[in-house]
């Protein structure tokens, strides 16, 4: 095996050296070719291959100098090299700089302009539909006229689905102000027992129709929280709506509340299909839809569980979520208890 040079010159780094020297006219073909051919020789023999500048003095075709002068030579012009390919990157990384910046600013005002539209539309549309809800409570109180029964329970599915409509303008107002960092609440003390109250009544409401059995797993002496009572009444409102969209009839829905310390843990926990581990990254983002096929059975537009985090994160909470496909899914936020004083 061929040993390697003692010692390492400039020379080293150029692995076309001896085509430069024949371009510059120090060396001939004839005098590279014959020290090409003599590296291979001493290849063969096992012997020590010294470089070819080495070969070509010690046959008396170059003088060290003479070497030493093309080499420096070949050193400066390819620091100049390198130097121009530097100014060249740093102009393009400029650039690319700049459009960047450029295409982030661009992507900024797009985002400006959805939030406008979706809380101006939002708006728009909340006029046309406390118009709408005033005459069906008027056709639904007879105050207009008398009605059959066919009209009543038309005008009954008519209500719930304006009431849902309604809901809907509101989340989109809702989150169109969150995204503007907007999200104004009024923590004060409130009793925890009234929360929970309230939560059950809506829950129960939620599920009778659906064949979905409550469940309350919560201490029987429960104490004042700090918090925003409307918006955390929302927040188990969006969560149990959330469990039951999921939760298939004869399943199970459970709100928890545990105590530890000067804290309490509420959670809304179900029995139902479950989200894909690869999916739980993504239930908080804005319009995502677990399903998002054209078939799926779940409604709404994906913006409950995005307010519901901005709502909580407001607090100085965090919502945690745990689920399993099969299994269920079970979603908690912890909340101060209010100072007795």
């Amino acid at each position: 095996m061929p040993s390697e040079p003692s010692h390492i010159t400039p020379e080293i780094i150029f692995s076309r050296f001896g085509e430069y020297l024949v371009e510059k006219g120090i060396i001939s073909k004839a005098d590279l070719q014959n020290a090409l051919v003599r590296q291979i020789e001493l290849r063969k023999q096992g012997l020590p291959v010294p470089l070819v500048g080495n070969l070509l003095i010690d046959q008396g075709v170059i003088d060290r100098p003479t070497l030493d002068l093309a080499l420096t030579e070949q050193i400066l012009l390819l620091r100049s090299a390198l130097q121009d390919a530097n100014q060249k990157l740093e102009v393009r990384v400029q650039q690319r700089t700049a459009e960047l910046q450029d295409a982030i600013r661009r992507l900024a005002e797009m985002n400006d302009q959805k939030s406008n539209f979706v809380a101006n539309i939002s708006h728009e549309l909340r006029t046309p539909i406390t118009h709408q809800r005033g005459y069906i409570d008027l056709l639904i109180t007879e105050e207009l006229g008398p009605l059959n029964a066919e009209q009543k329970q038309a005008l009954a599915v008519i209500e719930r689905s304006t009431d849902r409509l309604a809901h809907l303008i509101e989340d989109l107002i809702l989150f169109s102000s969150a995204e503007q960092g907007q999200v104004f609440i009024r923590v004060r003390p409130f009793d925890l027992k009234r929360l929970v109250k309230t939560a059950v009544s809506y829950g129960l409401e939620q599920t009778q129709s659906k064949s979905i059995r409550l469940a309350v797993e919560c201490p029987a002496d429960l104490p004042y929280i700090q918090a925003d009572e409307e918006k955390i009444i929302w927040v188990l409102m969006q969560l149990m709506d959330n469990a039951i969209k999921f939760t298939p009839p004869g399943g199970k829905i459970t709100l928890g509340v545990e105590i530890d310390g000067n804290l309490v843990m509420i959670s809304i926990s179900d029995n139902g299909i479950g989200i894909p581990a690869d999916k739980i990254i993504h239930v908080f983002e804005p319009f995502y839809q677990i399903d998002g096929s054209s078939t799926r059975k779940a409604g709404g537009m994906g913006l409950g569980l995005a307010l519901v985090k901005k709502i909580i994160e407001a607090h100085g909470s965090v919502i945690n979520l745990t689920s399993s496909v099969g299994h269920g899914s079970r979603f908690e936020f912890v909340l101060k208890i209010a100072d007795k004083n």
